[in-house]
């Protein structure tokens, strides 16, 4: 299945819409956007693009899946490793955007995300996100 190209600019947002250099989001909360780099990452996702998706993570990003306090996933290179063979190969993966809430630097997205088993799965999405990305993410699941 061949995918449409996506509106997703090739480069993830450097502090969110604009590209605000980082020192700017350091003396100017104001302009660092936290929901840009979800919408990135969920452009990303929905496109398969590897690179992209996990451009817009931190080096040493951390992954949860609730309720296990230990990490699933450490660092980019893991994170791509996990989405290169369990995801992103997927012909009828997507994840649909339910809703947003956004507070502080934390972006928690509910998302129906297809294509993984039979069912649609209800997902929740916590991202802690930093000026140089998503540095933590906690994955809460259901059907």
């Amino acid at each position: 299945m061949t995918m449409p190209p996506s509106n997703t600019p090739a480069e993830p947002p450097a502090n969110g819409p604009g590209a605000v250099p980082v020192d700017a989001a350091a003396s100017d909360p104001a302009a660092f956007d936290p929901a840009a780099f979800a919408q990135w990452q969920l452009d990303a996702y929905n496109a398969r693009d590897l690179e992209r998706f996990v451009a817009a993570y931190t080096d040493d990003v951390t992954v949860y899946r609730w309720p296990d306090p230990q990490p699933f996933l450490v660092g980019r290179a893991a994170l791509a490793e996990h989405y290169r063979t369990k995801r992103f190969h997927l012909p009828d993966l997507h994840a649909a955007l339910l809703n947003r809430m956004v507070i502080g630097r934390t972006v928690i997205d509910h998302e129906r995300v297809t294509g993984v088993g039979p069912e649609p799965l209800n997902v929740a999405a916590l991202y802690d996100v930093t000026p140089a990305g998503i540095q933590r993410v906690c994955f809460f699941s259901g059907t």
